[in-house]
């Protein structure tokens, strides 16, 4: 008998005189009730409850993978009752108060086959039905967490890369992903830090308005991919609602197009975290070095009785000062999302970033090169910890980023999934750079204003999963619009030339001088806008079980409307004295893409070859009136990828190498245009290794070589490395050791450290500015309870001093403390 303490009279409680007055709806008179009558009426109820309950039953049950790892999200229907939930995070579900009789169970996975069990419901007993699925499953949208409790940095089934249900020995496409749990325990607090974790991606390229790029191959690649579509944002980007970050490697304009979430490096895709269907959350704080402040919040409930409505909240607050003598960044993060499993076919996904910040710029030095001589900026003497610029010249920005995704099961083989996603960005106040004029004078230039982008992304996808005789075939069929919108309002202003390296005493740049200048600066107050139209279909054809070839195609176009002048209420067109046209135009390219795997170990080790592409749209004509057509670079990679050992060592190994053609150059013959036979080279290797040995002790690796070239270029250029494309050998670890068992178990320590070899800020013929090798060790010591957790963490412990491709210097030797509550 099912027992109930919801019937339970505390008689005690009731003294003997009191009376209980109630109103008669009808009549308005106050009805006075005895003790005596109350418990007559409170235990006939009960008894009438308890009645009831002896004829209704439960049903409890687990659904898994095929290898045993629990399928979370799921929806789980009870057909005859009409009731729906969703398996939690360790693929868990219940229907309690189900009357006697006969049910059947249905489990709806995108992606997969429909599963409908029948089950027997006894009066007062709970049913167990537990379900394993017979065969392979990634799923197609939603999320899979595998890999709970082992290798616990390596987590790479993404149905973002390929927007297939592939798994990473099946994709011959390489990609990195950083998790969450890694960049916990490394106190990795922005993205700068978290990007350590990537092979290849150097020391973070902080622009003036907080915004973060990576090198990739050889390019520069900003995380502008939000859940697998464009999520741009123009500013301070705050990882709190970030579940881990997916570093995809190589030309990638075949699937994302060639606009901001793209580059010829590959994409910095951001995946956020959902919600999921329980109560919980987590309170964090985080203190450290020159007055950094950060509380976090993480909540996330179940919204309805059946669980199937769910919401989840993320939010921060950080404010922080430079380690220089000047300089402040203040952020607020807001990241609601919410989750409504309609009904056992269609699911809804919303999601927002908000964020808004003040600071200043961070140093921006481009040094004088007039003289023509090679130097490094070690030597240079240009101030390591100077702001030159004051306080009150800061910058305001605002992010909101919203993202909706609806899923629907179309048949047992194929799943909709359409994707809405809005980016707005605004920049105002004062952007700044210091400028060279001379081996130790420098100006400064400030932008002052305000700048504003906004992009729409509309995509519709159909996912299939279908067999043609015994050959499987996994398909995508995609349509993609994409409109980008830009203002600008804003001056251009230089200061008068000052001595970096023996500045007077009371020297400032400040918001006085820049304010006084303005009316005699360059202004650019235009609006632009392009719309992009594509269609992209991509195929895994299974030659064999181990066998697999990849097809993919992109058809583009391009539309710019051309830049319309405020001023003059005029589209600007015609030719510059560059040949760049700056009025409308329209292009259209083809993206293809081919992949090949072969898994030698069925599930343990594949071999991988690819030819992927990318492209950029290009405006103006040569000196003949002829049109420029897009630019393109093609990349052929071959590699090998291992999972072994249930996964406790997992790791991929790859040499790709990517040409870049029809980049502009000078035309020799008259330099007012240009002409498009340029080239760029570049090719490297790259290794990745997460391992889990033996519990407790994790590996992160990473090691990349990359050799890029100019190979037909402008003379000055010619046969060099680009600048700005990072150093030629970069290698990155973190190895962490924490007690899986005993009175110590979550006590551990982890360490790490980042290289790379030398680089050019320019370099050219005649002139070279060398941004020096650069050697960097970490130190992290945490305590995780399942109620809390604490962490210490001492960034660059010997103080090294670095610099980005910006030359910006690089934070010095900082400590953090963490302490979070978990609930």
């Amino acid at each position: 008998m099912i027992q109930s303490n919801e019937c339970e009279l505390p008689l005690k409680s009731i003294p003997p005189v009191l009376k209980v007055k109630q109103e008669n709806i009808l009549t308005g008179k106050i009805i006075q009730w005895s003790k005596p009558f109350l418990i007559f009426f409170f235990s006939l109820t009960c008894l009438t409850l308890i009645d009831a309950q002896d004829l209704q039953g439960g049903i409890t049950g687990k659904v898994n993978m095929v290898d045993g790892q629990p399928l979370r999200a799921i929806s789980v229907s009870l057909l005859e009752a009409d009731r729906q939930i969703l398996t939690d995070d360790d693929g868990n579900y219940r229907f309690v108060n189900v009357n006697a009789g006969s049910y059947t169970v249905k489990l709806q996975i995108l992606g997969s086959k429909e599963i409908r069990i029948p089950v027997e419901v006894k009066t007062g007993e709970t049913t167990a039905l537990d379900y394993q699925l017979s065969k392979e499953n990634i799923q197609a949208i939603q999320e899979v967490v595998i890999m709970k409790n082992v290798n616990r940095f390596s987590k790479k089934e993404s149905g973002f890369v390929a927007r297939l249900p592939l798994k990473n020995l099946e994709n011959p496409q390489v990609y990195n992903t950083v998790t969450k749990e890694l960049f916990q325990e490394q106190v990795a607090v922005d993205l700068g830090s978290i990007s350590k974790n990537v092979p290849g991606a150097g020391v973070p390229m902080i622009a003036n308005q907080g915004r973060v790029t990576f090198r990739s191959r050889g390019f520069e690649t900003e995380p502008n991919a939000r859940n697998g579509v464009a999520g741009a944002a123009f500013s301070v980007i705050d990882p709190v609602n970030l579940e881990r970050i997916e570093a995809i490697k190589g030309p990638s304009a075949t699937l994302f197009g060639k606009s901001v979430a793209s580059s010829y490096g590959g994409v910095y895709n951001r995946v956020t975290k959902k919600p999921y269907n329980k109560f919980g959350g987590e309170v964090g704080y985080v203190g450290g070095s020159w007055d950094y402040n950060r509380l976090t919040v993480d909540v996330n409930t179940p919204v309805n009785k059946d669980r199937t409505a769910l919401f989840r909240l993320n939010a921060a607050g950080t404010f922080e000062k430079s380690f220089q003598d000047l300089g402040f960044t203040n952020s607020l993060a807001i990241a609601p999302s919410f989750s409504y499993q309609i009904n056992d076919r269609m699911s809804l996904l919303l999601d927002v970033e908000f964020n808004q910040a003040k600071g200043t710029s961070v140093v921006r030095f481009n040094p004088y090169t007039g003289s023509n001589k090679t130097q490094s900026i070690a030597d240079m003497k240009f101030s390591y910890y100077k702001n030159f610029l004051g306080d009150d010249l800061a910058y305001e920005t605002q992010m909101m980023n919203i993202f909706a995704q609806l899923n629907y099961k179309v048949s047992e083989n194929w799943t909709s999934q359409t994707i809405i996603s809005r980016a707005r960005s605004t920049i105002n106040g004062y952007i700044s750079a210091i400028n060279g004029k001379t081996d130790s004078t420098a100006s400064a230039q400030v932008m002052v204003g305000t700048t504003s982008f906004i992009a729409t992304n509309i995509q519709q996808n159909f996912i299939g999963d279908f067999h043609i005789g015994r050959f499987r075939n996994r398909m995508v069929v995609g349509l993609d619009y994409y409109n980008n919108s830009n203002h600008f309002d804003r001056y251009h202003t230089n200061t008068k030339v000052f001595n970096f390296v023996h500045p007077s005493a009371d020297f400032r740049v400040n918001q006085n001088t820049i304010d006084a200048l303005t009316a005699t600066s360059v202004a650019r107050r235009e609006n632009n806008s392009d719309n992009t139209y594509a269609a992209y279909v991509s195929n895994v054809f299974n030659v064999t079980d181990q066998l697999m070839v990849m097809a993919s195609l992109r058809v583009d176009r391009f539309q710019f409307k051309g830049v319309y002048d405020i001023a003059t209420g005029q589209i600007k067109g015609g030719l510059s004295n560059s040949g760049t046209q700056t009025g409308p135009y329209a292009q259209t390219a083809l993206s293809p893409k081919l992949g090949l795997v072969y898994e030698i170990l069925k599930n343990k080790v594949s071999l991988f070859g690819n030819y992927m592409n990318g492209f950029n749209n290009v405006s103006g004509v040569d000196i003949n009136g002829n049109s420029f057509r897009p630019e393109y670079a093609n990349q052929l990679e071959l590699g090998v990828k291992g999972d072994l050992f249930n996964h406790r060592l997992v790791g991929t190994l790859s040499y790709y190498n990517i040409r870049v053609d029809n980049i502009l150059r000078t035309n020799p013959d008259d330099i007012n245009y240009s002409i498009q036979d340029g080239t760029q080279l570049s090719k490297g290797f790259e290794a990745e290794l997460t391992a889990n040995p033996f519990d407790g002790l994790n590996i992160v690796a990473g090691y990349a070589y990359n050799d890029s070239k100019f190979t037909n270029a402008n003379p000055s250029v010619n046969g060099l490395r680009p600048a700005l494309s990072g150093p030629a050998n970069m290698f990155n670890f973190w190895i962490s050791y924490r007690v899986p068992q005993g009175k110590l178990k979550g006590l551990g320590i982890g360490g790490g450290g980042n290289m790379g070899s030398s680089s050019y800020q320019t370099n050219t013929q005649t002139a070279k500015v060398i941004i020096p090798s650069y050697t960097m060790f970490d130190l992290g010591i945490f305590y995780d309870q399942p109620k809390y957790r604490i962490g210490l963490k001492f960034d660059n412990i010997t103080n090294e001093k670095a610099w980005s491709v910006r030359l910006t210097p690089q934070a010095p030797a900082r400590f953090l403390g963490s302490v979070s509550l978990k609930f």
